[in-house]
């Protein structure tokens, strides 16, 4: 059953993120009512004060890009800590949402290995809040999980009914949230939806995720460190896609009480992701060394679920989602360039 005509109003908490902040655009484009909270602390302007970051001022750049895309499409954006419920109460009390979409979130795995406390404060201590706030209103929660809560999957191709295993913290967070939003759902009724995405890519990315890392190396003529051999396959998803999908949630009631896979449906290994890389730059420079025993062995997700329920149709093969990703780094690279 779709709802394409009814405009929704959608809170987003930690909606200036990777993204939050891609999907508030497209949402207001679509004519629903968006609203953001978020502190601006995590893989945000606030964690990158220190002078001695590495690419700080690239980083900068980027996250005021965020906030003036935000400005731009009239999104209010409330600066608070999703953490602090008093306040979480009040915002979400006067704007009334139909739909909370949950991201706030430590969204990498190797800073939550390193840091599982801060993992779980803005992770799991967020998450209880949205929910607690969200059941005086029956309101729809879409939680953002992972593919990392399969953990190593166990065939080339998982699906939704695939058994979870979480390795280390950060999988094994995103799958507890997944429970919580669920025990919500069967204690107190309140409407749900989960997310899981892979390997995710795409403009003004700054949470260091593989795709992003080789762009920002090759484009100052850094060398790139693969950890492995390169041969690890991986769902890579333009962030275009992803939030089709999301947006397909929303508008579409068959997504109720539902997982769903939300990644190109496709994997490859990040020697093809270097390989685009290569033909777009005139040297690349490779270093590989030895893989995290943290990090998973993955592959396909399988999307047969989404298009079914939803007619999610994901457009951007690596091949090109890459391509156009390079494309606009270089862009804004010379930006940077010229403006220095």
């Amino acid at each position: 059953m779709l709802f394409k005509n009814i405009k929704k109003k959608v809170a987003l908490i930690g909606g200036a993120g990777f993204i939050g902040h891609n999907l508030a655009v497209t949402l207001k484009s679509r004519g629903h009512s968006v609203l953001v909270i978020d502190n601006l602390a995590v893989n945000n302007i606030l964690s990158f004060t220190n002078q001695n970051i590495k690419n700080r001022s690239i980083y900068w750049s980027m996250l005021n890009r965020r906030l003036e895309l935000l400005h731009k499409n009239q999104i209010e954006v409330n600066i608070e800590d999703a953490r602090n419920y008093n306040l979480m109460s009040m915002i979400l009390d006067k704007f009334k949402p139909d739909t909370i979409i949950q991201l706030a979130a430590v969204s990498h795995a190797n800073k939550s290995n390193k840091d599982p406390h801060t993992t779980f404060d803005h992770s799991l201590r967020t998450l209880e809040n949205t929910l607690d706030i969200a059941k005086n209103y029956n309101t729809h929660v879409i939680y953002f999980s992972s593919s990392m809560v399969y953990g190593n999957f166990e065939k080339d191709i998982v699906d939704e009914e695939s058994k979870c295993n979480p390795i280390g913290i950060y999988g094994t967070l995103k799958y507890s949230g997944e429970l919580i939003v669920k025990a919500y759902n069967n204690v107190f009724g309140i409407p749900y939806t989960i997310v899981r995405p892979s390997a995710l890519y795409g403009e003004r990315c700054v949470s260091r995720r593989v795709g992003q890392v080789f762009i920002e190396n090759a484009v100052q003529g850094n060398k790139i460190n693969i950890n492995g051999n390169g041969s690890e396959r991986l769902d890579f998803t333009y962030i275009d896609d992803l939030v089709e999908g999301v947006v397909l949630i929303l508008e579409n009631e068959n997504s109720k009480m539902e997982t769903f896979n939300l990644t190109y449906g496709k994997s490859h290994s990040i020697n093809h992701m270097l390989e685009i890389l290569r033909k777009c730059f005139a040297k690349v420079d490779i270093t590989y060394s030895q893989k995290d025993k943290f990090t998973p062995n993955r592959g396909t997700l399988s999307v047969d679920k989404a298009r079914e329920l939803l007619g999610y149709a994901p457009k951007h093969h690596l091949d090109s989602g890459y391509k156009k990703y390079i494309e606009w780094y270089k862009e804004f690279w010379k930006s940077l360039e010229k403006s220095s």
